[in-house]
């Protein structure tokens, strides 16, 4: 399939691709990411296969943050401080899964990640694909993350591209899992580690 302007037409277009357990390929808030529904098990063992991997769990997207009640099962205090301070913005918060969701998506880890990201052209892509979309970086196991449609071509050239133009960022979003209580980085990126520590303290809360 050829790389697609980013515009109206193209979205809805994706959103059909994804409604039939498809994947397309667009740029999120930070590099480009596979996109698939994440309720679909045969969309996501089409992410595994794609991208040459196995028993690791597959971040998501959504396009409102109300949209995050159709994927966790519940929100600790951590979650609450994080996501009021800092979405939409560069930060996965991994949170407890709901239970129907796909092994798949989750690992069997019984935890989800996802992330409201601050980028009107990237939610535009998630709500017209149904409000959560699957995000994990569009290269293969091992190699560099797309930072464009061109990268991305390169890797996955049968797939359905959007072009957002380039990566706004040279950093991956910073994750932190707000599972439990007591809150834990699992990787700093955009959001530096002090801009977490600051919101977590300022709530009673130690990383």
């Amino acid at each position: 399939m050829p790389v697609h302007p980013d515009n109206a037409e193209t979205r809805e277009r994706a959103g059909r691709v994804v409604k039939a357990c498809g994947v397309v390929i667009f740029r999120t808030d930070t590099f480009y990411g596979v996109g698939a529904d994440p309720f679909d098990p045969e969309a996501l063992a089409s992410i595994n296969e794609l991208k040459g991997r196995d028993g690791k769990p597959i971040l998501c997207l959504i396009s409102e943050a109300a949209d995050a009640a159709r994927l966790i099962s519940s929100r600790t205090r951590a979650f609450d401080l994080l996501a009021a301070a800092h979405w939409p913005g560069a930060l996965t918060l991994v949170a407890e899964a709901r239970a129907e969701l796909p092994r798949l998506l989750t690992a069997g880890t019984g935890t989800v990640g996802l992330r409201l990201p601050d980028d009107e052209e990237a939610r535009a892509v998630v709500r017209a694909c149904g409000g959560a979309l699957t995000a994990t970086s569009a290269n293969p196991a091992g190699r560099a993350p797309a930072r464009n449609a061109e990268d991305a071509a390169g890797y996955f050239p049968d797939l359905f591209i959007i072009d957002g133009g380039d990566a706004r960022t040279d950093l991956p979003s910073t994750v932190v899992d707000v599972s439990a209580e007591r809150p834990r980085l699992i990787r700093e990126g955009v959001v530096t580690r002090d801009e977490i520590e600051k919101t977590l303290r300022a709530g009673g809360i130690e990383l």
